[in-house]
């Protein structure tokens, strides 16, 4: 049995216990995920086609490490002009392995989330629209400051230079400073 699935916008022919290797997925190493764009599915003599993907079709995988592809060399050059470039690429990858196919009966629970949400969001814009004026423009103010005060440490701590933030991690006793990056840093000081 085998299907061919669409993983991070790439299209791969992929059986069980079958390693693969994609572009690089939001999830941690040891996770389960669920493909939901099943394309085409083979079971022994059955070979099912979708339009564009099999409904109650998935492939699920399990997410065994994140890792680097190959040094990739691009290397410009025009002939007699003294042009010349060499610049190196390697593509962040994330390896899976393949644990089986399911035919029938998957379900899409994200995606059914998504799309009931995004009415509810339109809703209070049309209310909103329906008030006079001058209520709307008191009442935006009182909505807005919260938002802006819960914003507003994280866009302190990104103003401030590497040398302040380890000071300010130094001075809260946490430890690995030295090899932090100024992203990591803003993560430890906001928690």
């Amino acid at each position: 049995m085998y299907a061919i699935v669409e993983i991070a916008g790439q299209q791969f022919k992929v059986a069980k216990d079958q390693k693969v290797y994609v572009h690089r997925l939001q999830e941690d190493e040891g996770k389960k995920v669920t493909f939901h764009d099943v394309l085409l599915l083979e079971d022994g003599k059955n070979i099912t086609i979708g339009a564009p993907a099999i409904d109650g079709a998935a492939v699920e995988a399990k997410v065994v490490k994140h890792l680097k592809g190959d040094k990739v060399i691009v290397f410009k050059k025009k002939r007699r002009k003294g042009y010349r470039k060499k610049n190196g690429h390697r593509q962040y990858l994330t390896e899976l392995v393949i644990e089986g196919i399911v035919a029938k009966g998957a379900k899409k629970p994200a995606a059914a989330k998504v799309k009931a949400e995004k009415p509810k969001s339109a809703e209070p814009k049309a209310k909103a629209e329906a008030k006079p004026t001058a209520k709307k423009e008191t009442a935006a103010p009182k909505k807005a400051a919260p938002k802006k005060e819960a914003a507003k440490p994280a866009e302190d701590l990104a103003s401030k230079t590497v040398a302040e933030l380890k000071e300010m991690a130094k001075a809260k006793g946490i430890s690995g400073i030295s090899s932090m990056k100024k992203a990591d840093l803003i993560k430890a000081l906001s928690k």
